[in-house]
């Protein structure tokens, strides 16, 4: 259930008007009163001799009584109450308990205060009502209601367990708005999924995502059919902007503009600015020291921005783990950037649970714990690089590197999500675990045919060789092996190894490291899991064919000048992701 205390109003009879009128969109039906600061009060919904000037005159009496110096000049109230769409549908007779705990709540009209504000609860629609009240109390005092927008959401809270509706968590301030009843409307009678402010949000989400300059975001958002109008000072400086959808149009046919910060709280100019903002000091890793870039196999495009990216989320993985708060909450931030970055290029099989996990995670890359910039810069550049590199089609070595960096996504959005729990984050660390559940959902579908691949060349290795890798497992990992051979991605691991051992690397010691990052129980996959880490670390193509023979053989040559496994090594202890 939400409540939301509005802006102040002058006008008793304009309130009234819209509340009891058609709506803007003519989205309000059945318009009548449920509760009222008495019961005897008029009714122009449902009484066909009461105005709204009655039930107007009525509620202003006590601001009148008043000489009109000690009138306040705003002293209309405004609550609207929302149940969520999942909500059964409550009778008017709920909707008017609940109006008169709202007023209780928030000292409009305190339980047993004779002397309190005169109110109304109106009904327009199945899932909300309105309640509007005047701030003067019948003694002539104006009512005590400082924090009547938290008061009226812990009242909420109780209101959801005694009635059995969904138990929504308390926000911190730090959401982006949500579209109004008008906007809904209007975009259910134009045939909109989306309602403009929503559409609006995700388009300036992936425009700012890697974007490294004003006139590159501006650029972005040109490009993705946005209007845009540019505030300027009196000496030409860049103060803000908004954007518009060019088919979004008001009554009068002219766009309707959203500034930045309307769409969401990070997406106001000076908060996109803060992005390319540059560290005080060169940023380190969490051992001390900036690790270089690994020496990659011979893959340009798509595929080589997603190594990189999978490479950069490790790191931010283990920063969210072990760094301090700003650090980790950046992190946080450009992950958001490098989900978007994701969906904006994935392939088509994948594009819809990443829309959505990015989406998601919207939610979960703001708190009220301030982002200290300039430390995201891996991120930032590896949404640059996805954004640069251009879509893919979901097959070959980018279908197989897609499925290497979702695999990786979910241990650090899930590493967010036991963040902001901790922090007592409750809204974050839901959409955080809701954003795994749509990564886990892309990964399965981007597995599949890499992860096949893998399968069927190592059901190919010869007896011998299976029989190596079977006995390697059991020395390194000897009460995991059997759970890992029964899985279905064991032979895609077996092929891995044996990839490791003919690039020159030591397969013991890099599957050591591999198992030492994080403990292997909770994985859904465990074999899973391993083929990604060892293929990362130890920079094998994500899926060799005839083809890569050659990039093998060439890394073997060069393996011996450079570290078999990466300069970083990762924490022990438990596996953020589950279920997977």
């Amino acid at each position: 259930m939400i409540p939301r205390v509005h802006a102040r109003g002058t006008r008793t009879i304009g309130l009234l008007h819209y509340l009891y009128g058609p709506g803007t969109h003519e989205e309000h039906t059945d318009s009548h009163l449920v509760a009222a600061w008495d019961s005897l009060a008029p009714d122009p919904g449902r009484d066909s001799d009461a105005t709204y000037g009655d039930l107007q005159r009525l509620l202003d009496q006590p601001v009148n009584a008043l000489p009109k110096n000690r009138r306040p000049a705003e002293h209309v109230w405004h609550l609207s109450v929302r149940a969520a769409p999942e909500d059964p549908v409550l009778s008017d007779e709920q909707w008017g308990e609940i109006a008169r705990r709202m007023v209780a709540a928030t000292g409009i009209a305190p339980d047993g205060d004779d002397a309190a504000c005169r109110w109304a609860a109106i009904r327009h629609a199945d899932d909300h009502i309105h309640i509007i009240a005047t701030v003067v109390r019948e003694d002539g005092r104006q009512a005590r209601i400082r924090q009547d927008g938290k008061r009226s959401q812990a009242e909420a809270r109780v209101i959801e367990i005694d009635y059995g509706l969904r138990r929504l968590a308390t926000g911190d301030g730090t959401a982006a708005r949500r579209p109004t009843s008008a906007e809904r409307h209007k975009a259910q009678r134009e045939g909109r999924e989306r309602t403009a402010r929503e559409e609006l949000r995700e388009s300036v989400r992936r425009a700012v995502a890697g974007a490294a300059s004003t006139d590159e975001f501006f650029d972005r958002l040109a490009a993705a059919g946005l209007l845009i109008r540019k505030r300027l000072a009196p000496s030409g400086d860049l103060l803000g902007y908004k954007v518009a959808l060019p088919d979004d149009r008001n009554k009068d046919g002219e766009p309707v503009f959203y500034s930045g910060s309307k769409l969401a709280p990070d997406l106001s100019l000076p908060r996109v600015r803060e992005r390319w903002s540059r560290p005080s000091e060169t940023p380190t890793a969490i051992d001390g020291s900036w690790p270089d870039q690994p020496a990659l196999p011979p893959v340009t495009g798509p595929a080589f921005a997603r190594r990189r990216a999978a490479a950069a989320t490790w790191q931010a993985l283990l920063v969210i783990d072990h760094g301090d708060d700003g650090t980790a909450a950046a992190q946080i931030a450009a992950t958001g950037e490098v989900l978007d970055a994701l969906a904006k290029t994935s392939a088509a099989h994948t594009r819809a649970e990443l829309r959505e996990a990015a989406s998601a995670f919207e939610r979960a890359s703001r708190s009220h714990v301030k982002a200290v910039r300039g430390h995201d810069r891996g991120l930032r550049q590896a949404a640059r690089d996805l954004v640069h590199s251009g879509p893919v089609l979901g097959r070959g070595e980018d279908g197989a590197c897609t499925a290497m960096l979702i695999d990786m996504a979910v241990f650090v959005v899930t590493a967010a999500a036991k963040w902001h729990a901790r922090k007592h984050h409750t809204q974050q660390a839901t959409a955080a675990q809701q954003t795994a559940e749509h990564l886990r959902a892309a990964y399965q579908a981007a597995s599949v045919q890499p992860m096949t691949a893998l399968s069927q060349r190592g059901r190919r290795l010869t007896q011998r060789v299976r029989q190596q890798q079977a006995n390697l497992l059991h020395q390194v990992l000897p009460e995991l092996a059997d759970q890992i051979q029964a899985e279905s991605g064991w032979p895609a691991l077996a092929a891995t190894l044996d990839d490791a051992r003919r690039a020159g690397h030591d397969p013991a010691a890099l599957l050591t490291e591999a198992t030492a990052r994080r403990e292997l129980r909770s994985a859904g996959s465990m074999s899973d899991v391993l083929v990604w880490r060892l293929r990362r670390s130890a920079h094998l193509p994500a899926l060799p064919d005839d083809r890569n023979a050659t990039a093998l053989r060439a890394n073997r040559h060069t393996s011996h000048s450079a570290p078999t496994t990466q300069s970083v090594p990762g924490p022990t202890g438990n596996d953020p992701r589950r279920g997977r």
